[in-house]
């Protein structure tokens, strides 16, 4: 396993850094080796750049790409949309000659060249696939008694054959790391459905983007859940913010929203305030007291 260079994109700095500092927090935890990649820019985005030129996304996401190249470590994101960005612009160019050619042309130009000498992984595939929920599940301090709503989100699953992480229409494996944590995952209607966020929806449509999203909300209210657990900023933007946008039609939902590596730090002893979900727009005290309550319970001998 190679050590890692962690992406961090454009949305984790800038709204949400306590994804950020759980996610190192968590990666430190579990004697990972990793270093953040300096100079990284936009993955680019994926619905937006790769749809109105192929080689202007090529050639941005390629130079964060050798970024990690120059380093000789895998780039590991914790993002949906960077994750399809960069794995599939890695894909594309490993696999195509002529393509790899036309992008290495204008990386000469700042006297870059793409290699395809390294991996890119989504965290919750490497936590997954090197990790293991039995080495997580061994870790656990404080075990978490809450009943989680797992979102995938879009871009983690699909395409499928590029993403090759098996069982793409019915997955389990985001649901098996939540539950090394102690959560329960909790069936709900439309789990594999998305968030309304992606594609530009919610920049070019916000009232279909909302609709989409209070579809969602409303199923994991049916099902008594605690919280919503993401993997994608975009995805944990879209349930945040837009349950208050919601609730300014009258639409309450007030369900607390949190990103993996927020929920894994939480079952490692740390608290609501070490792990960022103080910085949410979406707050309730029935959750965050609930969460405490498990916080001061004695750590659990494994």
């Amino acid at each position: 396993m190679k050590d890692l260079s962690l992406f961090l994109g454009c949305l984790i700095p800038n709204r949400y850094p306590g994804i950020e500092k759980a996610t190192k927090l968590v990666l430190d935890r579990l004697m990972i080796r990793w270093s953040e990649l300096k100079e990284a820019s936009c993955c680019p985005a994926p619905g937006v750049f790769r749809s109105f030129d192929q080689i202007t996304w090529l050639t941005l996401a390629s130079r964060n790409i050798i970024l990690a190249e120059e380093k000789n470590t895998d780039l590991l994101t914790i993002c949906n949309g960077c994750f399809s960005s960069l794995m599939d612009a890695n894909n594309i160019l490993k696999n195509d000659s002529e393509l790899r050619a036309q992008v290495n042309t204008h990386l000469k130009k700042i006297s870059k060249e793409y290699k395809g000498t390294i991996e890119v992984r989504h965290i919750i595939e490497f936590l997954d696939k090197e990790i293991g929920k039995e080495k997580i599940d061994q870790l656990i301090q404080r075990p978490l008694e809450l009943r989680v709503a797992v979102h995938y989100g879009c871009h983690l699953l699909k395409p499928t054959k590029a993403r090759k992480l098996g069982g793409a229409e019915y997955p389990i494996f985001f649901d098996g790391l939540v539950e090394a944590t102690g959560a329960i995952s909790v069936p709900y209607e439309g789990k594999n459905s998305c968030c309304g966020a992606g594609g530009g929806v919610r920049s070019a449509m916000l009232e279909t983007s909302l609709k989409m999203t209070e579809y969602k909300l409303e199923r994991m209210k049916k099902a008594g859940v605690d919280c919503i657990v993401e993997a994608c900023p975009f995805c944990h933007l879209q349930y945040d913010g837009g349950q208050v946008e919601l609730a300014k039609g009258g639409k309450i939902f007030n369900i607390p929203v949190v990103h993996y590596s927020q929920l894994l730090g939480l079952a490692l002893g740390y608290s609501i305030e070490e792990v960022g979900l103080h910085l949410n727009a979406i707050r309730n005290p029935e959750f965050e007291n609930k969460v405490a309550r498990i916080q001061k319970k004695d750590a659990s001998i494994k």
